[in-house]
């Protein structure tokens, strides 16, 4: 009898990573760590510590769901951003490629600079804006030099019901202010953390068994809308469930980023075409506000 596949997870704690273990565990037997784990390194700042990890558990999969996502504390730490977002990536994949083993990674529509209306597709040239998108790209880079046998998700305005995210941060200022003000000018798709590890696990599957399938994919929920247009959505979705949440905001106002000025530049364009994905893996992605609403009505 074949032993069962072998999945060893880093970054469990986080959005995607909590999704991870629920859909990673039907494939077999799941290893899943976070930067404080006891037994094995997950703590992506000691990168001897994690090849180390890799060399014991010795794995069939490597998903890496752990990042430096601070988009702008990334501005002023870059160096700690390059050795998460970039170096750690790198020393997984060349132990995933000792082990002839298959390396999960997740990057980020940052890799752009946000111009045009286009979606963006894989082949685009990335021209990233701020240090997060600058070395989640050296990460991506890092990996597809040292790992051939790997896939890799850019993505785009993750949340989850667990966490904090943008809708959850809305309601709250909702429910305590008359006017909200909202960026109108920054376009993509809200993508909820369990249809990425859905995916995932659906993807690993294939590519496992049709190693050609391996590569670079975006992946994001269909459709689009600014964080202005999310922001409405959630806040009407609220308030037509008639729940015990007192929306107090009358009004929701547009606004340009130059209204909110942040550390790290936004791309202003961060869609993401999903062509390739859907026909690779036979997949039809669900629109973002299918998620968006789901989410909701289990956090109200």
């Amino acid at each position: 009898m074949k032993p069962p596949l072998k999945v060893l997870l880093f970054g469990m704690g986080g959005q995607v990573g909590w999704e991870l273990q629920r859909s990673l565990s039907l494939l077999g037997q799941l290893i899943a760590l976070d930067f404080d784990s006891a037994d094995c390194c997950g703590d992506f700042t000691n990168l001897q510590g994690l090849a180390a990890t890799v060399q014991r558990v010795r794995p069939d999969v490597i998903v890496n769901a752990a990042a430096h996502n601070a988009v702008d504390k990334a501005e002023s730490e870059p160096e700690l951003a390059h050795t998460i977002n970039a170096l750690a990536p790198g020393v997984l994949a060349h132990e995933a490629a000792k082990l002839s083993a298959l390396l999960v990674h997740y990057s980020t529509d940052y890799v752009f600079d946000g111009s045009g209306s286009r979606p963006w597709i894989e082949a685009d040239t990335p021209s990233p804006l701020s240090v997060y998108g600058q070395t989640k790209l050296l990460g991506e880079q890092l990996i597809q030099v040292a790992c051939p046998h790997h896939l890799i998700f850019r993505t785009s305005w993750v949340y989850a019901a667990r966490g904090s995210n943008f809708a959850k941060t809305m309601l709250r200022l909702a429910q305590e202010r008359e006017r909200l003000t909202v960026i109108d000018d920054q376009f993509g798709a809200p993508t909820g953390a369990d249809l990425l590890a859905d995916v995932t696990a659906h993807a690993i599957r294939q590519v496992l068994l049709h190693p050609a399938d391996a590569g670079l994919y975006h992946l994001v929920a269909g459709g689009e809308t600014s964080w202005y247009g999310y922001a409405k959505h959630v806040i009407a979705h609220v308030e037509r469930a008639h729940t015990a949440i007192e929306i107090v905001a009358k009004t929701v106002g547009p606004v340009p980023t130059s209204a909110f000025p942040t550390p790290a530049k936004r791309p202003h364009n961060s869609r993401l075409d999903t062509t390739k994905l859907k026909a690779t893996f036979g997949l039809s992605l669900p629109k973002w506000q299918q998620g968006v609403e789901r989410m909701l009505n289990e956090i109200i």
